[in-house]
């Protein structure tokens, strides 16, 4: 069992590939996967970057996690995520087998954990994942908001320069 400080440790560890994402013009969501208290797997959101609706955060640390033990199976590993998994992430967290997710901050239009659906403690599935939310809320909260703000800007600076 992870203890509160590691638990804050990894979840500071995947805000930092959230604004890694940041950096390059990604959404900023960023995700570890921890095995036996280490990190072994990080991603972070590169949709735009190679125009693949499957580089979501979540899943290139699946995958990555995946690459580091040779399985497919991450029974005992936890993912962090600044981000409500949506359906897709959600999906291959319940196929690799994972022990927990802790996340950030809610997803209200996409996230299928709590927000619209509870996948991954649906029992008619064959593996259910203990879930923890709002660690780092509020700092992962901001990194969003401060995006979409600066997004938002950027298209009403250009409206006004098109007139």
């Amino acid at each position: 069992m992870l203890t509160e400080q590691q638990k804050r440790t990894f979840m500071i560890a995947a805000i930092e590939e959230a604004k890694m994402a940041k950096t390059v013009g990604e959404v900023p969501i960023g995700a570890v996967v921890v095995h036996d208290g280490q990190i072994i797997g990080r991603g972070h959101n590169m949709r735009e970057r190679f125009q693949d609706v499957t580089y979501h955060a979540e899943m290139l640390a699946i995958t990555e996690a995946c690459e580091a033990l040779h399985s497919w199976r991450l029974e005992d590993c936890q993912l962090f995520v600044t981000l409500e998994p949506c359906m897709m992430c959600s999906g291959a967290i319940v196929n690799a087998r994972l022990e927990a997710v802790y996340y950030a901050a809610k997803d209200p239009k996409a996230g299928t954990v709590d927000s619209l659906y509870h996948l991954l403690n649906d029992d008619r599935f064959n593996h259910q994942v203990r879930v923890e939310s709002g660690l780092m809320e509020e700092a992962c909260s901001q990194l969003l908001k401060q995006f979409f703000r600066a997004i938002r800007q950027k298209r009403r600076a250009a409206k006004r320069l098109s007139k």
